[in-house]
């Protein structure tokens, strides 16, 4: 396993990590498997979404660095009662298949744990089309609920070229 350090993510990392979320959702490129290339179109996220999250009082992006100075890696936790949403999770596509993901995951779950001690569930939204994606989660231990949305059109993450859901996935953490 290569060297990850993790910290929470500051203002001065948003050009960084805006940069590291685009190409990880949007561009086909390196070791990619994750991306949404074929299913939407236009950034991911921008600086300003990005400032406003690291900005919410419920909500965590933790980074992972290689090296202690590259960042590798993100992921969010958005915490509501005894549920912590995992979102704005990426890893660098150079590196993806080195089970860095599985690793910024598993770091994730238990640093949510520490911090929301009465904390039972981590629930995640995922494409309905990224079957691959999905499959990866469920080897994590998450399960499909059943519950869906609707595409986020109003969140301004990129507009879908086919026909999306967003299907909500759970993992138990007790």
């Amino acid at each position: 396993m290569m060297n990850l350090t993790f910290r929470l993510a500051e203002l001065s990392d948003i050009s960084s990590l805006v940069d590291l979320i685009n190409q990880s959702y949007r561009e086909q490129q390196g070791r990619s498997w994750t991306t949404e290339a074929g299913f939407v179109k236009g950034q991911r996220i921008s600086q300003e979404q990005l400032k406003q999250q690291l900005q919410m009082s419920n909500s965590i992006l933790l980074v992972a660095e290689m090296d202690s100075s590259k960042l590798v890696a993100c992921i969010g936790l958005t915490f509501q009662k005894n549920t912590v949403e995992i979102g704005t999770f990426c890893t660098d596509p150079h590196i993806q298949n080195m089970k860095v993901g599985r690793h910024v995951l598993e770091y994730a779950e238990q640093f949510a744990l520490q911090k929301v001690s009465e904390l039972d569930s981590a629930i995640m939204y995922v494409l309905d089309v990224r079957s691959e994606l999905i499959a990866y989660y469920e080897r994590r231990g998450y399960i499909k609920t059943g519950n869906q949305k609707p595409y986020p059109y109003e969140a301004d993450v990129g507009v879908p070229l086919v026909l999306i859901k967003l299907i909500e996935m759970k993992k138990d953490l007790k």
